[in-house]
């Protein structure tokens, strides 16, 4: 598992971001929380979060 930038809970090492839902929502507000996590899936998918 790996730790909420904002609050430190945990979240799940598969997740594409590094804060929890709560904290995003918190942040960015729910409508760019659901578009962040939607294009950070979407990059994970096509490889482009894992470069060199």
């Amino acid at each position: 598992m790996k730790k909420c930038i904002y609050c430190k809970c945990e979240i799940p090492d598969e997740s594409v971001i590094d804060f929890c839902e709560r904290c995003g929502k918190g942040a960015f507000g729910e409508k760019m929380f659901k578009t962040i996590l939607e294009n950070m899936e979407r990059a994970e998918k096509k490889g482009d979060l894992y470069q060199t």
